[in-house]
């Protein structure tokens, strides 16, 4: 399976979240390790999609989009996200 970056997360989550969240800062929960969402490694499958940390492999986000226009998104690994307001 190809390892993507979190640059691949850009369009799902400016649906989701209303604005582009890859140069967010996050914290993993996990190791404490941080950095912009562009920088987690993605695996993207027809099942959905997971986020993991760069330095311990733990999973921070998941995506799963559904029939009808639902979407599951879940940011287990997360300890802290940024949002930058204008």
């Amino acid at each position: 399976m190809d390892v993507l970056d979190g640059n691949a997360l850009a369009g799902r989550l400016t649906d989701l979240l209303g604005w582009d969240a890859t140069d967010s800062l996050i914290r993993c929960r996990s190791c404490g390790d941080g950095g912009a969402v562009a920088r987690v490694a993605v695996y993207a499958t027809a099942m959905g999609t997971v986020a993991r940390c760069r330095s311990c492999d733990a999973v921070l986000m998941t995506l799963v989009d559904a029939v009808g226009g639902r979407s599951w998104f879940g940011m287990p690994g997360i300890d802290a996200l940024e949002v930058r307001r204008a």
